[in-house]
Order: structure tokens, then sequence, then C-alpha cells
């Protein structure tokens, strides 16, 4: 899974109502959720993005409630990455059963700038800033995460896998 867009950067313990305000939850559908992304950190942030571009976050991403909506409306704003620093417990388990890949890198995300151009081929954990030319490497995602992401989340997996029995 290779990757390519743009860097959006956001500060530290951001919550999901600021990802995703409370007053938006009456659809799970992505496009409708993605039109509001962000809008509890500030009205109209999520026009900023082109599909493709990459969230970069600082400190426990994701914090606050556990809704799943969260990560959905992150992808259905057409940012299939979220670069951290660190992220809530749930919120990973939760983005990865939406079939959203998170990479955390630590203090690394610091060397990151908003706008900058990222490449990340996840199979490896490689992060290249084409713009400031700084490479930074986390573990690559394990076989079983990478096949749940392939199929689009936990779902998709788990279908596949029942029509396979």
């Amino acid at each position: 899974m290779n990757y390519k867009g743009k860097a959006h950067k956001v500060g530290e313990h951001i919550d999901t109502d600021a990802i995703i305000p409370a007053r938006f939850l009456v659809t799970s559908d992505a496009k409708k959720l993605g039109e509001n992304c962000m809008s509890g950190l500030e009205p109209g942030w999520v026009k900023r993005v082109t599909p493709g571009d990459i969230l970069v976050a600082g400190r426990n991403f994701g914090c606050g409630s556990s809704r799943e909506h969260a990560p959905i409306a992150i992808l259905g704003a057409g940012m299939p990455v979220v670069i951290g620093h660190s992220f809530a417990r749930i919120f990973y388990r939760n983005a990865f059963n939406m079939g959203l890949l998170l990479m955390e890198v630590g203090d690394e995300a610091d060397k990151i700038n908003d706008g900058d151009t990222l490449e990340i081929d996840a199979a490896t954990g490689r992060i290249r800033d084409l713009t400031n030319g700084v490479e930074i490497a986390c573990p690559p995602l394990p076989p079983s995460m990478a096949a749940i992401l392939a199929k689009g989340g936990l779902v998709g997996y788990v279908k596949e896998r029942l029509a396979k029995a």
C-alpha cells in the first residue's frame, strides 16, 4: 500500500468530537461525515483537503468517545492515512476496523510540516517527506492488519473469510 499526498497537521489531544461533532452523527455515510471532518476543530477545515491527502497528528489523537464515526469521517474526507505521534487505544482499533491506516511515529511527527508532500510505503513502514527530505521509519504493518485494511476494514475482511469457509 503506497500513498502520496499533502500533509494536514493538527495538534495534540484532538478528540473524536473535534474530528466529527456529535450533531453530525445522524448518518454513517462516509461522504456526509467527511463533509464535516474536523469541523469541531475549525469549521470548514476539510475544504483544504484533496482526496489522497494525509492527516498528521500530535499526541493522543482520537481521544474521547469510542465513536466509529471519527475514522469514517476521516476516510470520507478523502484521507486514507493518519500519521501521528500517538493514538488513543479505542480510536486505533476503530480506525483499522473501518479501513483507516494509522502510522504511529512518536516525536518524528514533529519533523513534518503542514503542507509538506508525503510519500508512504505502508508495507515497509517508510514515510518520505518530499518537501524537506526527511525520512521516517516505523514498524511495517503486521500481515493481519494489512489484510484487514486491504479489504476496506474488518467487515469486508470477515465477509471474505466467511465466503471462503
